[in-house]
């Protein structure tokens, strides 16, 4: 499957160990409960799929574009991650052991803890920062020891 444009594809509880989607287009793709074990993404263009609880164990996602995705639950144990764009992806209760992140985008993205949110500096770890309150992002003010005198942003519907 290297190369397929596959967008907006529903693979959900698909078994695609060993299987490779090489330099393919999966932007919205729901990929849920896959078994992806060993599974080559590699430069894949992952967009707003979804791979809650995905088993992602020793995948090569290289250079894969995954910028708000979802990874709610996937195991990503001994996955590769080099220079992925994980950037307002979601992490929650992912299970990252043994993950090469070497150099990988996490600004923004939600942390495994499911309340953190990488600040965006975060490159090849997460530097958490306050996570934005329900109705919106963080104003100015909010540092690593919370939200300073924050007023509401006209942006926000005022």
């Amino acid at each position: 499957m290297d190369g397929a444009a596959l967008e907006g594809v529903d693979l959900t509880g698909a078994r695609l160990a060993d299987a490779s989607f090489q330099r393919a287009s999966l932007q919205g793709a729901r990929l849920v409960g896959i078994d992806g074990r060993r599974l080559r993404l590699i430069s894949t263009d992952l967009r707003g799929a979804v791979l809650d609880g995905a088993d992602l164990t020793g995948a090569d996602l290289t250079n894969a574009v995954l910028t708000g995705a979802s990874l709610k639950g996937a195991n990503l144990r001994r996955a590769r991650l080099f220079r992925a764009d994980l950037k307002g992806a979601d992490l929650t209760e992912a299970n990252l052991d043994g993950a090469d992140l070497l150099h990988a985008e996490l600004a923004g993205a939600r942390w495994i803890d499911g309340v953190s949110v990488c600040a965006e500096d975060s490159v090849g770890r997460c530097h958490p920062r306050p996570a934005a309150p329900a109705d919106g992002p963080p104003g100015p003010g909010t540092g690593a020891a919370g939200p300073a005198a924050v007023r509401p942003s006209p942006a926000l519907g005022q």
